[in-house]
């Protein structure tokens, strides 16, 4: 799913850690940091396992392997990989857009910098896909829903993920830009001494949502995957916005509680483990509880995490310049991953590979979409970011200061 860019605003930041300021009282005074790229950096690792995830998919459109028992075992392990990804851009967003929020910012600035960063490569995406493979099993109705970012709003499995598939969090994610203003403003209100409370209660809210599926929502009709759960509640704990806005109020809250020094901080180290530990959970859990929930605490702990080693100048393996890189051109490798995929299926014909030929091939087609990445970032998302993003006139007084 695509994220947030980290932005160079002026937001100030404290480091991490339990604080002890009374309400309303004024941030600590840390060093003022606006960038955080360790952040940049895991993007693209988050990325990846969405990328991991579609290419094990063993069906005729994406699979590559001969071997049914290495196909399916590669499946199983990486069944819950996208839900991983996902969750974490979602969380990602909250925090960041928290951290590099500005007291002078309007809300319709914020709206046009957001669209302008996203809109373009989404249309980038959706037109690629349509010609290269989607349209002719896309209808107009769907293929136009999403093209305006509206195919999550109705419970039907192939409409959501139709046309370039991972683009669905696209939609959810417009929703939550949409009402980020508003909810920046609510949850700033909060006392900094109860953000705690309020974290935890999102965090059972995400817990509640599977309970909620598997108690209320009905069994049938079932997802053309052959999964065996309901397509509505599978559209109900994963794809509806206003659940998954629970995310992306996660990390507003999480980004809330660091910059007032009200987070206690684990390190990135213990924070891996845990979420390597939540995701083995995702075995012996029901499948909905394995999409988003076993993995949500260590999510938020590991952005946090690495938001407070580089506010405190610790190394960390993804501040280098090449993870900064690959983090940058992240968004775009999220929309052209599996139209590369699916693209590369489609040329291929009906052959199948070996293991370790088609191992090679899904290599070749990662770097593939590393290059198609950048160019889609060079040449369409940053100059117009660079020439859009703001006002014509206040972009116009700059030049002349």
């Amino acid at each position: 799913m695509a994220t947030d860019q980290v932005l160079t605003g002026s937001a100030p930041a404290a480091a991490g850690g339990a604080g002890t300021q009374p309400a309303g009282a004024a941030e600590p005074k840390r060093e003022r940091i606006s960038r955080l790229p360790s952040l940049t950096g895991l993007r693209f690792l988050a990325a990846l396992t969405v990328f991991v995830y579609h290419a094990s998919i063993p069906i005729p459109t994406l699979r590559l392997l001969a071997d049914d028992r290495t196909e399916f075992r590669l499946f199983h392990w990486f069944d819950q990989a996208g839900g991983l990804g996902v969750s974490f851009f979602f969380v990602l967003s909250g925090f960041v857009l928290t951290w590099s929020a500005r007291d002078s910012d309007t809300t319709t600035g914020f709206w046009r910098r957001r669209f302008v960063k996203v809109y373009p490569n989404y249309v980038v995406a959706w037109v690629l896909a349509m010609v290269l493979f989607a349209s002719d099993s896309t209808s107009t109705r769907v293929a136009l829903s999403n093209l305006f970012m509206v195919q999550v709003w109705t419970p039907a499995y192939y409409t959501n993920f139709s046309v370039d598939p991972p683009s669905w969090s696209l939609g959810v994610e417009a929703v939550f830009y949409l009402s980020f203003p508003l909810l920046l403003a609510a949850l700033r209100r909060i006392d900094p001494r109860h953000l705690k409370y309020w974290i935890t209660g999102t965090i059972a809210a995400v817990w509640a949502t599977p309970a909620v599926a598997y108690a209320a929502l009905p069994k049938t009709p079932l997802v053309p995957s052959g999964q065996g759960f309901s397509e509505t509640a599978y559209w109900f704990t994963y794809v509806l916005p206003p659940v998954r806005m629970v995310d992306f109020a996660l990390g507003i809250l999480v980004a809330l509680a660091v910059k007032h020094g009200r987070w206690r901080d684990i390190g990135m180290i213990p924070s891996f483990l845990l979420l390597a530990g939540g995701y083995w959970l995702t075995f012996h859990m029901p499948y909905f509880y394995g999409q988003r929930a076993t993995m949500i605490i260590p999510i938020a702990l590991l952005i946090a995490a690495a938001a407070t080693a580089d506010i405190e100048g610790r190394f960390t393996l993804f501040r280098n310049r090449t993870m900064v890189w690959l983090g940058e051109i992240s968004f775009a490798f999220y929309l052209l991953h599996y139209i590369v995929l699916s693209w590369l299926r489609k040329q291929l014909g009906t052959q199948m590979y070996s293991t370790s030929e088609g191992i090679a091939l899904l290599v070749g087609a990662a770097v593939g979409t590393v290059v198609l990445s950048w160019l889609l970032h060079r040449l369409v998302e940053t100059p117009l970011v660079r020439r859009f993003s703001r006002p014509r006139r206040a972009a116009r007084a700059k030049a002349v200061a």
